[in-house]
């Protein structure tokens, strides 16, 4: 006769006991793991602002490399700076289902194949002795199979790009993924978004190596045309008419 610790009861009755147990601990370890998640999140956050701003990290000190930029709230709809949220606080990427919050985007508006669009957005400012030093936009669209978001840093004159960098994305490693390639990310530096007098986006990823003296072209990835396309999709929509160039026009007039 088997014992009772080789029944199918038993066996059954320590798996649950275990099953409680493992699920206990992990449950506590989230819940006392929250608040450090929510600390590095915020930390890489101010990593990838700071790389696009091409602003040095010393002896690890991101708080005090941080100090150096400012973040402002932009209502897209008036293109000005609003203080209808707490800037420290606010959040896109949750606010997006919400219609009192943003709105559905036509086929025509939506290049970057983003869908909604949030009524404000959170920038950066990198202050000098003349004025706006860099100016850090947030900037996210679909590639070839997932939505890629990054930042994009301008010099003072609101049209060289002086870095752009992705810290979420789900591209092919080695093809689109290559947009974390330091080398190709070095390639948009000194690079201009708009001809003179003119708003509309002409900065674009062509098919191959682009002229060095052409500062509207940006070399495309290797093998990955889609990834490629999605970048001067959100490049355009970002920079243009629904995104930020209301917001740029007034800021260089001082209306902002």
């Amino acid at each position: 006769m088997p014992s009772n610790r080789d029944s199918v009861q038993h066996t059954i009755v320590v798996a649950f006991l275990l099953c409680v147990v493992c699920s206990v601990v992990v449950s506590t370890a989230a819940v006392l793991m929250r608040d450090k998640q929510k600390i590095n999140m915020a930390q890489e956050r101010q990593l990838n602002i700071l790389a696009a701003a091409g602003i040095p990290v010393v002896d690890g000190n991101i708080d005090a490399a941080f100090a150096q930029v400012t973040p402002r709230l932009v209502d897209l709809r008036t293109g000005r700076f609003s203080t209808d949220f707490d800037v420290n606080t606010y959040d896109a990427r949750k606010v997006i289902k919400d219609d009192m919050l943003s709105r559905a985007l036509t086929t025509t508006e939506d290049v970057a194949s983003i869908r909604r669009l949030a009524h404000y957005a959170t920038i950066y400012l990198v202050m000098g002795e003349q004025g706006i030093d860099r100016l850090i936009l947030p900037v996210y669209g679909y590639g070839l199979w997932s939505t890629l978001y990054g930042f994009i840093a301008l010099e003072g004159d609101i049209n060289t790009v002086a870095g752009l960098g992705f810290y979420e994305h789900a591209e092919t490693p080695g093809l689109g993924g290559e947009v974390d390639n330091p080398r190709w990310r070095a390639l948009w530096s000194g690079k201009q978004v708009y001809e003179p007098g003119h708003m509309q986006p002409v900065l674009f990823l062509v098919k191959g190596s682009a002229s060095a003296d052409d500062v509207h072209k940006v070399d495309g990835l290797a093998g990955a045309t889609l990834t490629s396309n999605g970048v001067t999709n959100l490049i355009h929509f970002w920079l243009g008419e629904f995104g930020f160039a209301p917001f740029l026009t007034n800021l260089k007039a001082g209306e902002a």
